[in-house]
């Protein structure tokens, strides 16, 4: 991976981490598009990267996550992510296969993107609209839809904000529910990715470009995801989903098309 080719991917996670399209699908098409092999360090940075995302929620939420006694709302965290930690521990194996397969990616865009198109007539009767009123259990509801997501191109943020609107969350909630989620279950996810690497492969993450590249990475992933979070809380308030499920079908197509005509592996 040249430097170039982290900057692209690292611009891929911040504009579509948390956005409804599946940050981990535009990664591997645009790894696939640019000939990079889906080696351990393409997919370790390709999780690690998510550092630079997280960074960017805690900044423009800051009096959410601080101060540190809010234990309440740390602890609707805990109870939403737990179902993604013990799937996530149980299946690392089969989900790492999953992550070089174009195929899943493409037919899970289309399928999202179908979901999407309805999900506003789904669910109109929106009965929570503050952080505060979320209760246990439709966290917990919440982060079992979230895990969803470890199949590529289901979409983390899409699928905790259909499982947010499902329990009756506006949809603007809905969505900070789900930026606020990503948190804990992509810091687990990445400090997760780094232990094993560092256990398994630990010539990876001795190599000073490698370092250099995750670096980069997560600088852009941060600047990149502030400015898609901007965007798509405002746009999601005045347009609703459509326009999200339109391209994830749009994509998906095109994905099958290359697929099926040899030109992507």
């Amino acid at each position: 991976m040249t430097l170039v080719e982290s900057i692209i991917i690292a611009v891929v996670e911040g504009i579509t981490e948390f956005l409804p399209v599946s940050s981990t699908g535009h990664m591997i098409i645009a790894s696939s598009f640019m000939g990079i092999a889906q080696d351990d360090f393409t997919k370790l940075f390709e999780v690690a990267i998510q550092l630079g995302a997280i960074g960017a929620v805690l900044v423009l939420y800051k009096n959410r996550f601080f101060p540190l006694t809010r234990w309440v709302f740390y602890a609707k965290l805990l109870v939403a992510v737990v179902p993604a930690l013990l799937l996530g521990a149980l299946f690392n194996d089969q989900i790492d296969a999953l992550l070089e397969s174009p195929l899943t990616v493409a037919l899970s865009l289309l399928l999202g993107g179908i979901v999407l198109l309805f999900i506003d007539r789904f669910f109109q009767s929106a009965q929570t609209t503050s952080e505060k009123e979320i209760s246990f259990l439709q966290a917990f509801v919440i982060g079992i839809f979230q895990c969803l997501a470890m199949v590529p191109g289901v979409s983390r943020s899409a699928a905790s904000i259909i499982g947010g609107m499902q329990q009756k969350l506006s949809r603007s909630l809905a969505a900070e529910f789900s930026f606020f989620l990503a948190v804990p279950t992509m810091a687990a996810a990445t400090g997760y990715k780094l232990l094993k690497a560092y256990k398994e492969t630990p010539d990876i993450l001795q190599s000073s470009s490698n370092l250099g590249l995750l670096l980069v990475g997560n600088v852009v992933a941060f600047v990149v995801a502030l400015l898609a979070i901007k965007f798509f809380i405002g746009f999601l308030q005045k347009h609703g989903f459509k326009l999200f499920g339109w391209y994830r079908i749009v994509l998906g197509l095109i994905l099958l098309v290359l697929l099926y005509t040899g030109h992507l592996n």
